[in-house]
Parts: C-alpha cells; structure tokens; sequence
C-alpha cells in the first residue's frame, strides 16, 4: 500500500542506516540522511577535517550546515503510518513453536524481532520505539527467537570460551572462566563463519561433481544398454543361419551377454541410487549449513556450529564412475569367427566361444586381484566348481594363491582353500567391504591396518601393519584411530581389521599385572595423560590397573596414570644393575 502511494521505498531510505529517512536533512550535493547518521558520521572525521558524501563521495572544504527537511520529514511520518497501518491489520497469532511479542495484552500476536538488551521479543508494532527512541536505537535486534541466559548468573552470553568450547556471560569470564581463553562471541563467530563457508563451498562443489557423474553414468548406462541389444541382435542373426548346429547351445552364449548386461546394469542401476542418496544428503547438509550462516543470532550460531561443522564435511564421498564389464562388439567378432569354423570343430569350438564371451569381462576391464585381495563369486556366475562349505554369493574370502591358468584359491570363513576361476570371482568394493565385514568396528576396538593394504588412502604416517591402535572416532566410511606411533591417524573402514585378544602381541593387557616393572614405550612421543616428570628412560612398577589405565610408581614420580598400549614390560635382564625401584620408592 505504501509503495502504491509513494514508488520504491528505497529512494526514501537512509544509505546509511538503510531504514527510512528519520530527522531527514539534505547536504548540499542533493542526497539526504538521517540527521543522527549524517551527524555521527562526519562527527568521526572532524579531526580530519574531512566531509564528504558517503553516496556520490562529494568533498566539502567545510562541514556544511544540516537543516531538517520538513516536505522530506512529512512524506517520511505519512510513510510509516501506511507501513504501521498495514503491519497492524497484517500481524497474525503465535503459532506452536513460535516467538509471541512479551508486550501485547490478551491475543499471543507473533513477535518479529528480539532485542538482547532489552532481553524482550516484540511485534511489529512494539518493536517501532526501537527504531524511534534514540536510546533505543543502540539496541541489537535480531530476528525473533528465545534468547539464551547464563543458568548460573542470568545474564546474556556475550563471550565465547575456547577452553571449555561454551558461550558465556560476562560473570562467568570473571569467575569460573577467569583463566580460560575467552574472546567476544561476535570475533568467534566471525572466524567459524569463515570455516563454515568454506565448508559449504566445498558442499557447493561435491554437488556440482555428483550431477554431472550422475548424468554422465545415465548416459553410460543408456549406451552400454544399446550396445548391448545391438549384440544381442546381431548374434542372434548369426546363430539363426546355423540353428539346427547350434539351436541346443546357443541359449548359451546369449545368456552370457544378458547375464553380463544385467550384471553391468544391475551395477550402474546401484552406482545411480548411490550417488542421488549422496546428492540428496549433501543438499540437506547444505540447506543445514545455509541457515545456519544466515542466523543472525550469534549464540544460536555457535552453540549449533560443532554438531554441524563435524557432519558436514564432504570429503568422505568417493567419485564414483560406471565401468562396465564387457564390450559387445567384441562379442560380435567372436561369434562371427565362429561361424566360420563350426560346421568342422562345432563341439570344440562352441565350448571355448561360452568360455571366451565370459573372460571379455577381464580382457576388457581387467580386474586387479592379488593374492590377500578380499573376493566373493559374481552373482551371475554358477561356478565349474562345486561350491562346498556352505559358500554363497554372499561369501566374502580371501585369495591365498592364484595360478598360471586363471584359477585361483581362496580361504572362505569355514572353508580354506576353495578352488575357482578368476573370471569367475569380483573384488569386493569398499563400499561392500564396509558393509559386510567392518561393519563391526566400533569406537573403542583395538585395529590395525589389513596385510594387504600396500598404501592407506591417506598415506601410512608414523604408522605400519604391526601398529595396534584403539578407534576413537568412526564417521560413514572414516575411522580415526590413536596408535602409540601416531595420535588421531585417520584411514579408511575398508583397510582396517578388528585384532582380536590372541593378535594383540606383547605386551598384551594380560601381561601386566601389579608388581611388573614397564616403561613408555619409545615409539610414544606424547603419553595420553601427559609425561609429568618421568621420561623414555624412567623405569616404575605398576601399583593399579583399572580397565585400559594403569597407575604406576616412577622414582621420578608416583601415582602416575597411564595406558596399556603406551608401556612396555622392563625383564630382569634388560633392568641389568638398575637399582631395584621398589627399594628406592620406599627411600622416598
């Protein structure tokens, strides 16, 4: 309604303050500003003597008279009654889970916007003092929500500990935090916001990827589906020219190729699915990430940054691609040559073509299998050899030695050395790896890195295959691991394993036991509870073993507090003419 009587209301704004003109005046260049914001900003610059327009940065020599507006001033009263005339009839009741105005009488009408020095919630019309009242226009007014209190001292958080990673009032800066590293809350906000738009950024990006992998496999799949039919065709004209040879065995090779199409399929189909549940969560995760940057309220924001700032990150999503097995055209040539040669060798030659349209799936995408490579057989295959032990599918083994004539043999769980074909087995993928076999690894199991991981994804560090560490972290398909080489080593769930009690080595927690004399180990660079005053070369006895804690008597110093896989038994023989430290303890 006000723009209908008076245009766009920009024109009639402050540059500013960017509301409407209040106390307008106008400077001799011709714009006009409110007369405290024109004031308060050449108030700034006196010292200098510098007056200039902050629109068209026109210089002054001197600091020009300001007169109030008056036509300016009536258009600008008459604007804001429309505007308060309108937000009167437009304010609509508090909803379940909505701020009402902590002003209005009777109905709960919504409240637009809270004040957090006032610590109160208005609507639209409460809220206009604030934009009236000079010693209210200092206030900060963020969009309407529940302003958070400290529970102790009932003031409002104002700073941010970063030692305790917790808003703050200023009571507690001076009592319970009065050591602690603390900053305003806005400067911290500032500094995450930074990270958080980096994040979302890369969000942004992975997104971006994941579409056009997306569609770029659909255009794959539709191809490979075409080719395909097209061989599916062309053997069949071919096989039609010498049905009455080959009517009992060519069901054969065109099974082959169905059974591969549907195997390649069956893969883009899952890839696909994939990858739009990928796309899917990231656009949550940014649409998370974006109203989380957009939140006005600086407490709201920090204290929802860590839960979302630790899930959002996307470099866990692999690219993924599809790869199909077999070239079709190449199964063209083979039953062309075929048709050449039947009539004389048929039953020679019929068997080795079924044999060759089944090993077109490595000549034509190799698949690197070596031995100590987790594999399971194809779900297209019914194997040459009897499937024994209750394999499946769905058994996963690992390959234990593989022939000059392609065949291979494998340890399945309750099964050892199984026989069969390279062809007809497949790797199992990370993704199923991590499903079906490390889906077990949990946060506090002791792992290490699998044998037949030659180089982790992100590298070895100070780590190695012998290295036994506990999960601290598991997070979709990235574990965090502390080892006694390396704290906080990252890998992926797919190259670790679960070493169980008997795997553990020595000295395993079994082996200590109270009385035993240790040492830290000197692959620990930085003990879990600290060094205190004992060193590599400290020798103590264990006083207390509680769990993966030990307590431990050092001449150096007593009571200190360990864990297991930090220390090292110390034997008699190695100690040589160390003074015996129970002796020396009891001196102390």
């Amino acid at each position: 309604m006000a723009e209908a009587i008076l245009g766009d209301q920009d024109q009639y704004s402050c540059s500013i303050c960017l509301d409407l003109l209040r106390d307008p005046v106008t400077i001799p260049c011709g714009h006009s500003y409110c007369m405290s914001c024109i004031s308060e900003c050449w108030n700034t610059n006196d010292q200098k003597g510098i007056y200039t327009c902050p629109q068209c940065r026109h210089a002054f020599n001197s600091k020009p008279p300001l007169n109030r507006s008056t036509v300016l001033n009536e258009i600008m009263e008459k604007l804001r009654s429309t505007e308060l005339h309108v937000s009167e009839s437009a304010q609509s009741l508090a909803g379940p889970g909505e701020i009402a105005c902590d002003f209005c009488a009777g109905e709960m009408i919504k409240a637009v916007k809270s004040c957090l020095e006032c610590r109160a919630s208005y609507c639209e019309i409460h809220v206009q003092p604030h934009y009236n009242v000079p010693a209210l226009k200092k206030h900060k007014l963020v969009k309407a929500a529940v302003i958070p209190v400290c529970p102790k001292h009932d003031k409002l958080l104002e700073v941010y500990c970063r030692t305790d990673q917790k808003c703050v009032c200023m009571h507690c800066v001076l009592d319970d935090h009065k050591d602690h590293d603390t900053v305003p809350s806005a400067k911290e906000r500032d500094e995450k916001q930074i990270k958080l738009t980096n994040t979302q950024t890369k969000v942004k990006q992975t997104i971006q990827t994941k579409e056009k992998e997306l569609q770029k496999m659909k255009m794959d799949t539709v191809s490979h589906s075409d080719s395909a039919k097209k061989a599916v065709d062309n053997s069949t004209n071919v096989f039609s020219d010498l049905v009455k040879l080959i009517e009992k065995r060519s069901y054969e090779v065109i099974e082959k190729i169905k059974a591969h199409e549907k195997a390649d399929l069956d893969q883009g189909l899952k890839l696909q699915k994939k990858l739009e549940e990928e796309i899917t969560e990231l656009k949550k995760t940014e649409g998370v990430l974006e109203d989380l940057i957009q939140t006005d309220d600086n407490i709201q924001f920090l204290q929802n940054y860590e839960s979302v700032s630790s899930s959002s990150g996307s470099d866990g999503y692999p690219s993924r691609s599809f790869k199909p097995c077999c070239s079709y055209p190449d199964v063209n040539k083979l039953v062309c040559e075929l048709k050449e040669r039947l009539e004389t060798i048929f039953n020679q030659e019929i068997n080795e073509t079924v044999q060759k349209v089944s090993d077109l799936a490595i000549k034509n995408h190799p698949v690197c299998i070596n031995v100590g490579d987790s594999v399971r057989v194809k779900s297209s295959i019914k194997t040459k050899y009897d499937w024994g032990g209750g394999i499946t599918h769905k058994s996963v083994g690992v390959v234990k030695d593989i022939k000059s004539d392609q065949s291979l043999v494998i340890d399945f769980p309750g099964f050892a050395s199984w026989k069969g074909l390279l062809s007809e087995v497949e790797p199992v993928t990370d993704d199923d790896e991590c499903g079906s076999l490390n889906s077990n690894i949990k946060i506090g199991d002791k792992v290490c890195v699998k044998p037949s991981v030659k180089t982790p994804k992100y590298l070895w560090g100070s780590v190695s295959h012998k290295s036994i560490g506990s999960v601290i972290n598991v997070q979709s398909e990235t574990v965090t691991v502390d080892f006694p080489e390396q704290k906080g080593w990252i890998g992926q769930v797919s190259e670790m394993e679960v070493v169980v009690g008997a795997d553990l080595g020595s000295p395993s927690h079994a082996c200590f036991k109270t009385g035993n004399r240790v040492s830290v180990k000197s692959s620990v660079k930085d003990p879990k509870h600290g060094w205190g005053s004992v060193t590599h070369n400290s020798i103590g006895v264990i006083k207390r073993i509680q769990g993966e804690s030990l307590t431990v008597d050092f001449p150096e110093q007593t009571d200190w507090t360990g864990v297991t896989s930090e220390m090292e038994l110390i034997n008699s023989d190695a100690s040589g003419n160390l003074m015996d430290i129970s002796t020396l303890l009891n001196k102390k």
